[in-house]
């Protein structure tokens, strides 16, 4: 298993991959960590009670939440045994699209059971790694006000920066 800190606005948070059964996202995660696609990145939608995610977007002074360019979409891994309970890191996806998986992630709260069974579109929510340090400064973020900004809802008022992801063991 890989270990991963996420160094925030709020504090670290390690995670830990599941390599052995979700290889395809485990890989696809650390390829964006590796890359640095992660460092400046904010957490863009924030629901307590449900999950934070981030991974895609960056704050520009002159454009805002401006979302940045990412590799092919993964297949997705649902089927894995691993579920999305508090604390597990789940890739986030299209609506509609299974296989539409690319940099963004998201982190259980709570035990959110719902993403584990099939959506309409014929598939769940893959899991691939659990938050092993820095549940506290989770739960910090999961409580921060939100707003609506550029079409979007969740959005904290004052961004939660991702300062930089870096492979720790």
């Amino acid at each position: 298993m890989t270990t991963v800190k996420l160094a925030t606005t709020f504090g670290d948070i390690e995670v830990e991959l599941d390599d052995a059964k979700a290889p395809v996202s485990a890989k696809n995660f650390l390829s964006y960590v590796d890359s640095g696609h992660y460092d400046g990145t904010i957490f863009h939608r924030v629901i307590d009670g449900f999950m934070i995610q981030g991974g895609g977007f960056a704050i520009d002074a002159k454009r805002g939440m401006v979302q940045k360019p990412t590799q092919d979409a993964i297949t997705n891994e649902w089927r894995n045994g691993l579920k999305n309970t508090r604390g597990t890191l789940a890739m986030a996806r299209l609506g509609g699209d299974p296989d539409s998986a690319t940099a963004q992630f998201f982190i259980n709260v709570v035990d959110n059971s719902f993403l584990d069974r099939a959506q309409p579109d014929g598939a769940a929510y893959a899991v691939f790694g659990k938050v092993t340090k820095g549940m506290d400064v989770v739960d910090k973020i999961r409580v921060v006000q939100t707003t609506s900004r550029m079409g979007m809802g969740d959005v904290p008022k004052d961004p939660v920066v991702i300062l930089q992801a870096t492979r720790v063991g």
